[in-house]
Formats: C-alpha cells, sequence, structure tokens
C-alpha cells in the first residue's frame, strides 16, 4: 500500500517513537508498503523552526534527509493536489478547520489515490475515505 505520512508522524518517527500507536509501527514497518513525506511537510517545518526554533529543533532541510535516509519518497505538489483541494468533502461541523498544511496533505493523498496517516483528530471532520487515524 502507498502512505502519506502526517507532518507529525515523521516527527514522532524521528524524535518521538514512543507516542507512535502500535497500528502506526505495524505500518511503518511493513516492508511491503511505499512511504511518501510531502514538500508540503517539509515547508511547514522549515516555518516552525524559524519561528520556534527551541520546539521544533531541526530545519525543514534536517527533515528532508531525515525522511530521504529512512526511504520515505518525496511528493512535491502538483496542479492535480490543488484541483483534488477543490473537492475535499467537509463534514458541516468543519467550517473552522481551515489549516492550509492539513488539507493539502489531504489533498495530495485523494489526488495520487494514497491514505494519509495520521493522528489528528481533526481529519475526522472530513468526509474522505483517504485518511487513517492511528
Amino acid at each position: 500500500m502507498e502512505f502519506l505520512l502526517d507532518t507529525h508522524i515523521i516527527l514522532w518517527t524521528m524524535f518521538k517513537p514512543y507516542n507512535l500507536s502500535q497500528k502506526a509501527i505495524d505500518i511503518l514497518c511493513n516492508s511491503k508498503n511505499k512511504f511518501y513525506y510531502s514538500i508540503a511537510s517539509m515547508w511547514e517545518i522549515a516555518i516552525k523552526h524559524r519561528k520556534h526554533p527551541q520546539v521544533i529543533t531541526r530545519s525543514g532541510t534536517e527533515f528532508m534527509h531525515f525522511c530521504e535516509a529512512m526511504g520515505f519518497i518525496k511528493l512535491p505538489i502538483d496542479d492535480r493536489h490543488v484541483c483534488a483541494l477543490e473537492t475535499l468533502h467537509e463534514k458541516e461541523e468543519n467550517k473552522g478547520h481551515a489549516d492550509p498544511f492539513d488539507r493539502i496533505l489531504l489533498a495530495q493523498a485523494k489526488g495520487d489515490g494514497m491514505t494519509l496517516i495520521t493522528h489528528d483528530d481533526k481529519f475526522s471532520l472530513y468526509d474522505e475515505p483517504y485518511i487513517y487515524l492511528v
């Protein structure tokens, strides 16, 4: 299976593997799976590192190097992802969730037929089959 990893799943893999659920560990350890990281995640880390280097201690470039060392595949943002962004099905109670990084990650998963692995329950506010909460 092909999985797009949410930013915090990658950060937990890097720094706090004890935060990963057993379901997430099982998926990550399955050699039959392919894992992708989004350029949006790298961008998010670069922004947050610049604003709060004491909290996000690695730069976007270091994040990218870690992803590559782990064998994760880089997923650029493409026009098909922006088109998919416009088709996301939101539940009525989701009108307040506007995190652009979350939305583009979900759109990338949808646009490429992948499953987004996340622990962020805000994704349950979308009516999309591309989300796997771990």
